[in-house]
C-alpha cells in the first residue's frame, strides 16, 4: 500500500465528511419546507411550478398513490427518451448530422437513464445529438436523482411518523429536491469543471491539426467504386497519412456536474471520465469523485435528524464509511500488485518504467493507480458507473471490489436516497436478527417489525441478486449471449457477471468487453434495470406504509441500541452475511478463478 493512496484516501474522506453534517442540515430544511433563508429565493419559482402543474404541495400521499406517481413519471420519461433518440436526425441541434438509434438501443438506454443506470452501449460523442444529451440524458439525471431521494424520504417519514397514513406528496419532493438542491449544486460543479477545462458549448465537431502523422489503411477501390481485391480474394488496401484528427465538442460539463452529484454515470463521450475534455485535471478528477458521495453521506445526517437523533444517523454513516475504506483499501492493494497476465507474458519491466510493482494497463497516467483505484471503488459504491480508467484491465482481485460493491445492493453510501434507503432495510434486518436471538420482537426507531415488514425487507434486498445471478445464468447458456463475449475462460465470466451486476443494482459502469449493444443484451440488461430499480422502490415504499401508522415505543431495558459500535457491528455483518455470501460461489467462477489460473 503506497502512502499516496493512503493520503488520497484520508483527504477525500476528510473533505466528505467535514461538508457532509452542513449539507445533511440543509437537505432536512429542504424536505421538510422548513422557512429559511436558504430556501427564500426559489419560493416564487415553486409556486409557479405548482401553480402550472396543477398540484396541491398540501395534498399527502398514501404508499400506494405515491407508488403510482413514481412509477408513472418515469413510464412516461422512458417514452420520452426513447422518441427523442429514434426522431433525433429530425431535429435541431445536431451539428454532426446522428441518425436515429436502432430500437433495442433506444430503449435499453432510455430504461437506462430513467432508472439512474446510465448504462451506456453506445458512444456518446458518434451517436447522440446535442438535443438528446441535453433533453433525454441530462434531464434524466436530475429526475431519476430526484425521484431516489424522494422516495428515501418517504421511507424515513415512515419511520418517524406514528399514526400516519401519509408519506408525503411525491410531486412536491421532486420539485423540492431538484429546485433546491441538485440544480444548484450541479451549476456550482460545472462552473468548476468548466474552469478545470471541461468544454459547454454547442460548436460543431473540430477538425484539429496534430503535430504528428497519423497513418492508417483505406482500402483501393476501381473506376466503379467497388473494392480491388487481391489473388487470394483479399481486399487491397492503400496506407494512408492523416495529419487532422476530429474532436468532439458539446455541453459537457453540464451533463459532467449532474452525472456525478445524482450518482447517475454514464458519460458525454465514449471514454467517460477518462476523456479529458470531461475530466482534465487532478482537481476536476477529486472534485467529480467528491460529488458522487457528498450527498449519499449527507443524507445520513438529514436521516438522524429527522427521526430526532442524530446519532441514529452516524451510525449508518460509519457502518458505511468502515466498509468503504475496506474495500478502498482492497482494490489499491491488488491493483499496486504486477499484473498476472503481464508478469507471465515477461512484459513487467515496461510496466514497472510507468508504475513499478503496479497495474498500469487501462489507467490514465495523468491519474495512476491510487487516484484511479479511488474513482473506481466511489463509483461502484455509488450506484454511479461514471470511470476514470478501464475496469476491464483491473487485475482479478482488483476488479472483485468494485463488482462486490455493487453486489451487496450499492448501499456503502450508495446512490442518492437509494444508498440509504437499502441500508436502512439492511438496519431493519439485523435487528430482527438480533431479535430473534435474543428473544424479543425486534424493533426499530421504536417500529416493531412485523412479518409484513420483513416480507418487504427481503424483496428489497434479494430482488437484486435473483436479477443478477438468473440473469448471468441465462446469458452464459444462450447462444446470443456467449456470442458477447470477447475475452475466453474465467475473465468472460466475470464480464458477464460484472454487467449484470451494474445493470440490475442500477450502477452502470462495465468490464467493457462485453459486446453488450446487441438486441439480447439490451432487452436483458433494460429489464434488469427495470425491475431492479422499481420492484426494489415498491417494496420500500410497501414497507413505508407499514410502518407509518405504527405507534412508537419507549425504549425497553432488553431493546437493541441501534446508536452504539455494536449496532455499527451488527449493520456491517448483516451487510456481509447477507449481501456477499449470495454471491460467493458465481465470485469463485470469475475473478477468484482468473487469479488462481496458471
Amino acid at each position: 500500500m503506497t502512502a499516496e493512496f493512503i493520503g488520497l484516501l484520508v483527504l477525500y474522506l476528510a473533505v466528505l465528511l467535514a461538508i457532509a453534517p452542513f449539507l445533511g442540515r440543509y437537505i432536512r430544511i429542504v424536505m421538510e419546507d422548513r422557512q429559511s433563508r436558504l430556501t427564500a429565493w426559489g419560493r416564487p419559482l415553486e409556486r409557479g411550478i405548482y401553480r402550472l402543474a396543477g398540484i396541491d404541495p398540501q395534498a399527502e400521499m398514501g404508499w400506494k398513490r405515491y407508488a403510482l406517481a413514481v412509477l408513472a413519471l418515469n413510464i412516461l420519461g422512458v417514452i420520452a427518451v426513447y422518441a427523442l433518440q429514434r426522431l433525433q436526425g429530425l431535429l435541431p441541434l445536431n451539428p454532426a448530422g446522428m441518425g436515429a438509434v436502432s430500437p433495442d438501443s433506444s430503449i435499453n438506454t432510455a430504461i437506462s437513464f430513467v432508472t439512474n443506470t446510465n448504462w451506456q452501449g453506445y458512444g456518446g460523442e458518434s451517436t447522440m445529438s446535442y438535443l438528446t444529451q441535453m433533453l433525454a440524458m441530462t434531464v434524466q439525471n436530475f429526475v431519476s436523482a430526484a425521484t431516489g431521494i424522494s422516495v428515501l424520504f418517504a421511507l424515513i417519514r415512515g419511520l418517524a411518523r406514528h399514526g400516519s397514513a401519509t408519506l408525503g406528496n411525491f410531486w412536491t419532493d421532486l420539485v423540492r429536491c431538484t429546485l433546491y438542491l441538485l440544480l444548484p449544486l450541479s451549476l456550482v460543479l460545472a462552473l468548476a469543471l468548466v474552469s478545470q477545462g471541461v468544454i459547454q458549448n454547442f460548436n460543431p465537431y473540430q477538425e484539429a491539426q496534430t503535430l504528428e502523422a497519423l497513418h492508417y489503411e483505406q482500402p483501393r477501390v476501381d473506376a466503379q467504386g467497388q473494392p480491388v481485391l487481391d489473388a487470394s480474394g483479399q481486399a487491397v488496401t492503400d496506407p494512408v497519412i492523416a495529419r487532422t484528427q476530429t474532436l468532439a465538442m458539446g455541453p459537457v460539463a453540464s451533463q459532467e456536474a449532474i452525472k456525478m452529484l445524482g450518482t447517475n454515470g454514464g458519460g458525454f463521450f465514449n471514454a467517460n471520465s477518462a476523456h479529458p475534455f470531461e475530466n482534465p485535471t487532478a482537481l476536476s478528477n477529486f472534485l467529480e469523485m467528491l460529488a458522487i458521495l457528498v450527498i449519499p453521506a449527507s443524507l445520513c445526517f438529514a436521516f438522524g435528524e429527522m427521526v430526532g437523533n442524530r446519532r441514529q444517523g452516524i451510525a449508518i454513516l460509519a457502518a458505511m464509511t468502515l466498509l468503504f475504506a475496506a474495500f478502498a483499501l482492497s482494490t489499491a492493494y491488488f491493483e499496486q500488485q504486477p499484473n498476472p497476465m503481464a508478469a507471465q507474458a515477461g512484459v513487467n519491466n515496461a510496466m514497472s518504467a510507468l508504475a513499478p510493482g503496479g497495474n498500469m494497463e487501462g489507467k490514465e497516467t495523468r491519474f495512476g493507480i491510487a487516484a484511479t483505484s479511488l474513482f473506481a471503488t466511489i463509483t461502484t459504491a455509488a450506484s454511479c458507473g461514471a470511470v476514470n480508467g478501464m475496469h476491464d484491465s483491473l487485475n482479478p482481485l482488483g476488479g472483485l471490489s468494485p463488482m462486490l460493491l455493487m453486489q451487496l445492493g450499492e448501499v456503502v453510501y450508495g446512490g442518492v436516497g437509494s444508498g440509504l434507503y437499502g441500508m436502512l432495510a439492511f438496519a431493519i434486518l439485523g435487528v430482527f436478527i438480533a431479535g430473534l436471538m435474543v428473544g424479543r420482537t425486534p424493533e426499530y426507531l421504536g417500529k416493531k417489525i412485523e412479518a409484513h415488514d420483513m416480507k418487504m425487507v427481503s424483496i428489497v434486498i434479494l430482488a437484486t441478486p435473483l436479477l443478477v445471478l438468473g440473469g448471468t445464468a441465462l446469458a452464459v447458456s444462450a447462444a446470443a449471449g456467449q456470442a458477447g463475449v470477447l475475452n475466453p475462460g474465467a475473465h468472460g465470466f466475470s464480464e458477464i457477471l460484472y454487467g449484470l451486476s451494474s445493470a440490475a443494482n442500477n450502477n452502470g459502469s462495465a468490464f467493457a468487453g462485453l459486446s453488450a449493444n446487441s438486441p439480447f443484451y439490451n432487452v436483458l440488461l433494460g429489464a434488469a434495470m427495470w425491475f431492479g430499480r422499481f420492484a426494489v422502490i415498491v417494496a420500500v415504499l410497501a414497507l413505508a406504509g407499514s410502518l407509518a401508522p405504527k405507534r412508537r415505543l419507549p425504549a425497553g431495558l432488553g431493546g437493541m441500541p441501534t446508536t452504539g459500535p455494536l449496532f455499527v457491528v451488527l449493520l456491517i455483518g448483516a451487510v456481509l452475511l447477507v449481501g456477499a455470501l449470495t454471491y460467493v460461489p458465481a465470485l469463485a467462477l470469475g475473478p477468484v478463478a482468473e487469479h488462481l489460473q496458471p
